[in-house]
């Protein structure tokens, strides 16, 4: 007589958990879950840490990281980003082509000036800021990608272009961060004077160290560094019930049960 073997139910929780699986080794990632899994590498975190941060199912997130068709409401999505410790737009990244600061003032905003320790904390090891300077036409700002070394700022920029003329001049250079979702953020500046680095070997030096080279394309080997004269910061933190809401075109998106 043929043995009879009973065969396991596919419970709904089965599914729910081989499904991602299956989706996600036919698909490649798509934006959202590389965002995702770049966020939480940087942050150091494992699946199941972002996923017990956020309250849902390693599964899931391991589906959303992972699968390009993966559509989320809003409601996961916010609860990532408080996982993850970065605004809500900046996790979907629908404010590639918008400027910062969009979403309305938090109902009870408190403003508090930054210590230099503070400043230098959130100014990191490296980022993207914002030099300022005077030039034939007047003032101007423009966006650099940085380096901090031995607590200098250091860049690259090309010969002739905008932060090269910066060169034995007092300048400014501020970095910052905007929450949209929250109503928060904080910003640091630097005031100092700027230098090119002429010297072979200490260019060497400064190569090895960099952590990127620019975004922008071109040859950029002309060596930029601000020593710190002086550096103060500000945030601006949301306090009180109920401070914390999602931007306006989350709150009319339907929710999305993870």
């Amino acid at each position: 007589m043929t043995e009879m073997r009973a065969v396991p139910t596919r419970t709904a929780q089965d599914a729910a958990t081989q499904e991602p699986r299956a989706q996600s080794a036919r698909r490649p990632p798509g934006d959202l879950g590389r965002r995702l899994t770049a966020r939480r590498l940087q942050l150091g975190l494992t699946r199941r840490e972002v996923a017990v941060r956020a309250g849902m199912a390693t599964s899931y997130l391991r589906y959303l990281e992972e699968c390009s068709a993966a559509a989320p409401g809003s409601g996961p999505l916010i609860r990532l980003a408080e996982a993850l410790e970065i605004p809500y737009t900046s996790l979907t990244g629908s404010a590639v082509d918008e400027p910062p600061g969009t979403g309305r003032a938090a109902r009870e905003p408190r403003f508090t000036e930054l210590s230099p320790a503070e400043c230098r904390s959130l100014l990191g090891t490296h980022g993207v800021g914002r030099i300022a300077l005077d030039v034939a036409d007047g003032p101007v700002a423009v966006p650099v990608n940085y380096t901090v070394i031995d607590g200098d700022i250091v860049f690259r920029t090309a010969r002739d272009a905008t932060p090269s003329l910066a060169q034995g001049h007092p300048v400014a250079f501020e970095v910052d961060r905007v929450d949209d979702a929250f109503g928060q953020g904080w910003s640091v500046l630097v005031r100092g004077r700027a230098s090119t680095v002429t010297d072979p070997a200490e260019q060497q030096r400064l190569a090895e160290q960099e952590f990127s080279a620019p975004w922008a394309d071109g040859a950029r080997d002309v060596w930029m560094r601000i020593a710190p004269r002086e550096i103060t910061g500000r945030r601006i933190v949301a306090e009180g019930p109920g401070d914390v809401r999602p931007p306006d075109d989350a709150r009319t998106r339907p929710s999305q049960s993870s």
